[in-house]
């Protein structure tokens, strides 16, 4: 007859306190280093959103400089532009006065030769009857004129024992000083000179003593 097994009388084994103790730290230790990975990569996440943001906040000063920049430009060249437009005006204005003021100049110098040739004419003596009569309608002739004349601003330049000026006058001829006379007086007119208004029409031709 076979023998029967006996019963086993092997007592399960447990941990013992030193291994739960020991898987215990390896447990935490693990956790721990998990958790400073996950910590470390977090960092470094926050790190790299950081030099991000920095990126873009340069890029963007950059580019705000850079506007300012344009728009500092633009401003110049507007604030030119109206300068120049407004210097425009100015000028077409003084020139629309200069023109409506000494209007008729060209005219005027038309007319001095005939003035002169006037004058020429009554500075000839006639004795007759027909030549007085011709004199006075020639001097008729010339006091219209010269009313006219004044009346649109054309005066005669004043020669008479004047000091010389060149910017009035023309020295055609100079003459010695007479003990009686200064130096660079105007002795005689050989062509009366004219203003418009303020402005020289024609400059006296004179003889001046030195």
């Amino acid at each position: 007859m076979a023998d029967k097994k006996k019963p086993s009388t092997k007592q399960p084994e447990f941990p013992s306190e030193k291994n739960l103790d020991q898987e215990t730290t390896a447990a935490t230790t693990e956790k721990v280093v998990k958790g400073d990975k996950k910590e470390a990569t977090a960092k470094k996440e926050t790190v790299s959103d950081d030099a991000n943001v920095t990126k873009q906040h340069e890029l963007d000063q950059a580019e705000i400089k850079k506007l300012q920049a344009l728009v500092a430009s633009n401003e110049d060249k507007y604030l030119r532009a109206e300068a120049e437009i407004q210097n425009m005006n100015n000028r077409f204005k003084k020139e629309r006065e200069q023109l409506a003021k000494y209007d008729g100049q060209d005219l005027a110098k038309s007319v001095l030769p005939v003035v002169d040739n006037l004058e020429r004419a009554l500075a000839i003596d006639v004795s007759d009857p027909i030549g007085r009569q011709l004199k006075k309608g020639i001097q008729m002739v010339y006091d219209h004129l010269e009313s006219a004349l004044k009346e649109h601003n054309v005066t005669e330049i004043e020669t008479e024992n004047k000091t010389f000026d060149p910017t009035i006058h023309q020295a055609v001829q100079t003459v010695p000083v007479e003990s009686d006379q200064k130096p660079e007086t105007i002795v005689k007119v050989l062509q009366k000179g004219y203003y418009l208004k303020d402005r020289v029409l024609r400059p006296a031709m004179v003889v001046v003593a030195q």
